[in-house]
């Protein structure tokens, strides 16, 4: 078992690295997070994963530690009302006010890639008239964006939230899994990004995806990307935050059941 003194180290890393909230306290949770690592680096346990991390200085290492820790739970469609509002109304609203200009989405800790594709197949089903689109999904792991950009999924994770009928259109078996199609695959462009780092080459969005986040990240480091999602935000554009999540007063709630804000 990982004791006190490693955990609080292992704390003290993931907050200074990505401003993750890590309770030191909570012993299975970062045993068991850090368990795959430990095995995938050649080590006996995690215990001797985060023994190695304090006795050298390996970067490589210790970004597979901290990704490991930002690991969260994602889906296809997660609270189904929320993408309902974004292909009946958000969307299609965004795409006639920028006038044939390309209209930029961002899914923001996109984990796996079920959101992306999420948004991606809303997009797919709107008319060509809207759009054209510019759609970015980023995660702070490097191992999250390569099962993304692979497009592979079990079983378990269609079923969590993909409607049949999009399981149908886009999806074709291979194996014990589904394979998602290309053309949905290559509506998406992905990208590492450390929410920490200074965010301004990205340019601004018309639509910014940054659910169950926030909650995630350390009371320094929420007002950090608060700033940078406001300043990521292009006039007149949307925010969707995860209803965990909190905004302080530079936007106004647009539709609060459904986390739904605007810049103020």
């Amino acid at each position: 078992m990982i004791q006190a003194p490693d955990r609080a180290y292992l704390a003290a890393l993931c907050l200074a690295r990505a401003g993750l909230r890590v309770d030191p306290d909570k012993s299975y949770l970062i045993e068991s997070r850090l368990a795959p690592v430990a095995r995938r680096e050649g080590f006996v346990s995690p215990k001797g994963l985060v023994g190695a991390l304090r006795g050298r200085s390996d970067d490589r290492l210790a970004w597979a530690a901290v990704e490991a820790m930002a690991m969260s739970d994602t889906e296809f469609f997660r609270d189904r009302p929320v993408f309902d509002r974004l292909a009946a109304e958000i969307l299609p609203e965004l795409a006639r006010s920028r006038g044939g200009a390309p209209v930029r989405v961002w899914s923001v800790g996109c984990g796996t890639g079920q959101e992306a594709y999420s948004l991606a197949m809303i997009l797919a089903d709107l008319p060509a008239s809207a759009g054209p689109w510019d759609l970015l999904g980023s995660d702070l792991s490097e191992r999250n964006l390569e099962k993304a950009q692979a497009g592979l999924y079990s079983q378990f994770e269609v079923q969590s939230g993909l409607p049949a009928r999009a399981l149908v259109r886009h999806f074709e078996k291979m194996g014990e899994g589904f394979a998602l199609s290309p053309q949905i695959r290559q509506m998406v462009r992905w990208r590492r990004v450390n929410l920490l780092d200074d965010l301004s080459s990205f340019g601004r969005f018309d639509l910014v995806l940054c659910r169950n986040v926030l909650s995630g990240l350390a009371p320094e480091a929420q007002t950090r990307v608060r700033t940078s999602l406001m300043h990521a935000l292009a006039p007149g554009g949307r925010l969707v935050i995860g209803l965990r999540d909190t905004l302080g007063g530079s936007f106004k709630a647009l539709t609060p059941g459904l986390g739904l804000y605007a810049a103020a």
